[in-house]
């Protein structure tokens, strides 16, 4: 991001404002005040919010606190209860842009845009940008359209903010209705307008359909989403068919929308530059103020969700209606969060009803198989991993992915002819997938398959050139020179494997065979007790104390099984 354009954004430094010190002040809670601070840190404003009510109970007037306390609330979404202590904080002096916010954010969810022009004549700002979006907004909030167009103007000739100036005036006036004009300034070149987003480019699609050109609407349509399957597009692709414009809804049908998809806007634009717990307050600020745009909603959720908050993510998920076209990609989102949040069958339950709801949309059935394979429910997640198969083009990117998953589950199945056939389909797709070649070379050879052990090899070869510091690809590729009886060979990338994941069961259990194989009894048993103390599955734990208690050559005999002949590494002259 530009100098210009970081200037323009100006972020403060008020999203560490739960992190401060203890107030001096001798009535403050202080275990209601550390137990705040604690959620703070965590991102957590649903509890900071109500520990820092319990603090400012006792201390009303506590400036820190008010400011504290308005942060924990609007990053909750309770922007009511953050404004109603903003007013009262700013009246006493108190500075904060999370303050500014939070009034600036309240004017517009009920249009008092003489308030929003009374905040920044007084020189409460949220940012040069904002604050200059915002005033055009409400210019248009308050009837005047001349001197709202000219503060877009002002906006879009600002170095580095051409393009969010362009994009907020071709919106307003799709909404006071000069369609020609929102559809010139999406038609300019790129290097003279705005580069073309998913955003702009559905809000021309949007203007011109409501102009009745549907000849170059269902061209930019082709050219810029093909056969993209999501219900926004579907819809969009439904009403240039059917020249149905009405089922078409703006996202922004007021001024306070306008103020809205700026906020949103810039908790987008800012990723990367800006802390996520800062970037969740213009997110729930535009949440707050139109909490019908399920735009807002997604972007506050996923902010949640990189958070950490997975249940509140899951909340918010949830508020976007099954009327809209975002619907979908709530849900998918929503069970996402319900899966870090470790309710499994909760999130299997979300993905199932979408699947009914949305059978023609492949992705449900690929995250299904996903969480049905994390919870070791392989039946069903090979079912689940066909059905995405099946329901994807045979040319989409994400093939070669399911048939690599499906692959795994039809291993833990024991079903190898399958599993072997999704591996190699997966790699003709794929080719140097440094994954895939280790899976399928490692079970190759675990399987003791010899006469794959050489392509085997190859295949992990290729694979630890792309991944030195795989600990997994790395044993993979000391177990391979293992079952090829070149246990000199072995030792060094089994000891790399288990440097790399010092805590695997399996890695120090190999390590201690090759130990063994070389001679070097004593470091093999101290590994097989290391490789126990990693709580190993049961069958493995019982393989490793046989090994314990009559050595590794005795259990090779009990099991009928015979190790590779030793081949001596070769050594330059």
């Amino acid at each position: 991001m530009s100098n210009s354009i970081r200037n323009a954004f100006r972020l403060s430094v008020t999203c560490a404002a739960l992190t401060l010190a203890l107030p001096a002040t001798a009535e403050i809670d202080s275990g209601a005040y550390l137990a705040a601070r604690q959620a703070g840190i965590d991102a957590d404003y649903v509890k900071a919010s109500e520990y820092f009510q319990s603090a400012l109970i006792a201390d009303p007037n506590n400036l820190t606190l008010m400011e504290q306390s308005i942060t924990a609330y609007l990053g909750t979404g309770q922007g009511e209860s953050a404004a109603a202590i903003a007013r009262p904080f700013i009246a006493a002096g108190g500075e904060s842009q999370v303050a500014n916010i939070a009034i600036m954010a309240q004017a517009a969810r009920i249009g008092d845009w003489d308030a929003l022009f009374d905040l920044l004549e007084a020189g409460h700002e949220v940012g040069p940008l904002m604050d200059a979006l915002s005033q055009a907004w409400a210019f248009l909030g308050k009837g005047d359209q001349t001197r709202a167009m000219t503060a877009f103007d002002d906006v879009i000739v600002t170095t580095g903010l051409r393009a969010f100036g362009y994009h907020h005036k071709a919106i307003a006036l799709e909404l006071v209705g000069d369609l020609a004009a929102a559809d010139a300034i999406y038609s300019l070149p790129p290097n003279e307008g705005l580069p073309p987003s998913r955003t702009s480019v559905i809000a021309h699609l949007r203007v011109l359909c409501a102009m009745g050109d549907y000849e170059r609407a269902d061209d930019i349509l082709t050219r810029a989403f093909g056969g993209v399957p999501d219900d926004e597009i579907t819809a969009l692709r439904a009403a240039i068919d059917t020249q149905s414009p009405s089922t078409l809804t703006p996202p922004v049908t007021s001024a306070g929308d306008g103020i809205a998809f700026a906020f949103g806007g810039l908790s987008k634009i800012l990723q990367g530059e800006a802390n996520e717990s800062y970037l969740l307050l213009y997110a729930q600020a535009a949440r707050y103020i139109s909490p019908h745009n399920a735009e807002a909603q997604l972007a506050a959720a996923r902010l949640l969700n990189a958070l950490g908050q997975y249940d509140a993510a899951a909340l918010t998920f949830a508020q976007v209606s099954t009327n809209n076209p975002a619907f979908h990609s709530a849900e998918m989102g929503r069970a996402e969060s319900l899966r870090l949040a470790g309710k499994f069958d909760q999130a299997i339950e979300v993905l199932t009803q979408l699947t009914r709801s949305h059978p023609d949309l492949p992705l449900p059935y690929a995250s299904l198989g996903d969480v049905y394979r994390q919870q070791e429910q392989y039946s069903q997640a090979k079912v689940a991993y066909t059905d995405a198969i099946e329901g994807y083009d045979n040319d989409a990117s994400i093939q070669w992915w399911l048939h690599y998953s499906r692959g795994m589950t039809n291993e833990r199945l024991d079903q190898w002819p399958e599993a072997e056939a999704d591996f190699r389909e997966a790699l003709s797709r794929n080719p140097d997938n440094p994954a895939a070649l280790n899976y399928l070379g490692y079970s190759l050879v675990d399987r003791g398959i010899k006469e794959s052990y050489d392509e085997a090899l190859q295949m992990i070869e290729t694979a630890a050139a792309a991944r030195p510091d795989s600990g997994a690809i790395i044993d993979s590729l000391g177990w391979v020179y293992y079952k090829l009886g070149r246990y000199q060979e072995a030792v060094a990338p089994l000891e790399r494997a288990a440097e790399l994941v010092p805590n695997d069961p399996i890695l120090s259990d190999h390590l201690g065979d090759v130990y063994w194989m070389v001679g070097r009894d004593t470091e093999a048993r101290f590994q097989w007790r290391r490789a126990l103390s990693f709580n190993p599955e049961e069958a493995e734990a019982e393989r490793i104390r046989r090994k314990l208690a009559i050595g590794l050559d005795a259990v090779y005999a009990e099991d009928g099984e015979t190790p590779a002949p030793a081949i001596e590494m070769a050594h330059d002259n």
